[in-house]
Parts: C-alpha cells; sequence; structure tokens
C-alpha cells in the first residue's frame, strides 16, 4: 500500500501526474479565490468585521493558484481541464498534509541568495522572514534551510491578527528588530508586498525572480525599485537598516 510519502514522490517524479496534480491545485485555489471575494463584497454590514480576513484568505488562494502554475511551466508543461465537480477543498486540505510532510523536499533557495545573507552578516545588517505562509509551514522550511536561527526575526501569516496586505506583519518584524520602519526595506514578490511595505512606511523592492503573476506586471505595483538578482539589493541599502 502506498505511504502518503511515496504517493507524493510518484506525483512528482511523472510528469503526467504532476501536470494534473498542479493543474487540480492551481484551479481549486483560484476558484476559491473568487468565491471568497465574493462573499467578502457581499458580507452583510453585521458581518463587516470578517471582510478583511475572507479578502486576504482569497488574496492567499489566488497566489497559490499562480505557484502551481509557475511550478508547471518550470517543467515545461501546461494545464489540463479539470471536470468542474472536482472536490477541490479535500483535495486541497489532502495536498496541505503532504505538503507538511514534505516541506524540506527539493526545497531550495533562490540562486543568489546564500551570497545576499552572508553579505547583509557581514555588513551587520539584519534581515528577517514575513510571509502569510502559516507558521506550521515556514518554521520547518526555513529550519531545513539553516536560516531559523540566522533570521533576526520571523513573522508567519498567523503571527499577526492580519497578515498581508496589512502592515502588522511589517511593523511587528520592524519591532522585533528595534528597528524604526522607515529605515527598513522590504523585498517580495507580490502586489500584497508592496502594499503592505508602503502601509508600514517602509521601502518595497520586488524581486523580480520571485514568483509573478502573468496578469499583474510588477512594473504597476508602485515599488521603489526592482531587482533582477538578488544581490542588487545591496546596492540599496545603508546602515542602519534592516531587510525582510
Amino acid at each position: 500500500m502506498l505511504s502518503a510519502k511515496s504517493l507524493f514522490q510518484e506525483i512528482l517524479d511523472n510528469d503526467e501526474s504532476f501536470r494534473l496534480f498542479c493543474s487540480i491545485a492551481a484551479g481549486g485555489e483560484s476558484q476559491g479565490g473568487w468565491e471568497n471575494g465574493r462573499i467578502a463584497a457581499l458580507a452583510p454590514e453585521s458581518q463587516r468585521t470578517l471582510v478583511p480576513k475572507i479578502a486576504r484568505h482569497g488574496a492567499d488562494e489566488d497566489k497559490h493558484g499562480r505557484i502551481f502554475r509557475g511550478l508547471m511551466r518550470n517543467r515545461g508543461l501546461e494545464p489540463v481541464e479539470i471536470p468542474e465537480d472536482t472536490d477541490y477543498t479535500a483535495m486541497r486540505d489532502e495536498f496541505l498534509d503532504l505538503y507538511a510532510d514534505n516541506l524540506d523536499r527539493n526545497t531550495r533557495l533562490f540562486d543568489g541568495i546564500p551570497e545576499l545573507l552572508a553579505a547583509l552578516d557581514e555588513r551587520e545588517l539584519r534581515w528577517g522572514v514575513v510571509t502569510n505562509k502559516m507558521e506550521r509551514f515556514t518554521l520547518p522550511v526555513l529550519r531545513a534551510l539553516g536560516l531559523l536561527d540566522r533570521a533576526a526575526c520571523v513573522i508567519s501569516g498567523d503571527t499577526c491578527a492580519r497578515a498581508k496586505p496589512y502592515p502588522d506583519p511589517l511593523l511587528e518584524a520592524a519591532r522585533m528588530l528595534h528597528l524604526a520602519p522607515e529605515v527598513c526595506v522590504y523585498l517580495g514578490d507580490d502586489e500584497r508586498d508592496v502594499q503592505a511595505s508602503r502601509a508600514a512606511g517602509m521601502r518595497p523592492i520586488v524581486a523580480m525572480y520571485g514568483y509573478l503573476g502573468e496578469d499583474n506586471p510588477p512594473p504597476q505595483w508602485g515599488a521603489d525599485r526592482l531587482i533582477d538578482h538578488p544581490m542588487q539589493l545591496l546596492n540599496l541599502l545603508s546602515p542602519p537598516s534592516a531587510v525582510g
């Protein structure tokens, strides 16, 4: 009988299985994001306090859908059509369990990130991680990459009451770093990263090598700079500052 881990490996090793899996996941996340957006727009006045949380969840699902499509593009694969009655929610929950069991499998830093972090450490510039990924996923990944003990702060999607695009996580990071937000820069690959950075009073920088969508061009996000390689960030820093 196949275990969860062996089944996950079978999917990774076979292009057709991987394409079907990612197509289902991408379609489910995109559909979930659209549904949450509609729910947020139609929420009654008595439930308006829930709107930011609903909208945030929908935005996260949209980004997850783009990531799955990006994973297919990286292997030269195209999405396949998925029946409308597919149970996306059950599949998503099962995927998240599989994901939690395989967080460090084939996970690596973008080219240039190890050199960037080494240079930041050498210059005694503090850096941290602010992500919308839940803590149960964030901490194991950073630990596997050898970054958990090096980061000056780690803020996950459930650390604060509100996640990006709200400024709360970035402000909490600045507090932990004992720095004013205006001396911090935030490097991200999503428009919400720019929005959160602006709202927190930080300088937003867009990583053009990240998981970018195709329908929302980064030059339109209003960032201070767009960089094509991590090491380009060094030219934009001056102590005292911090990088998130």
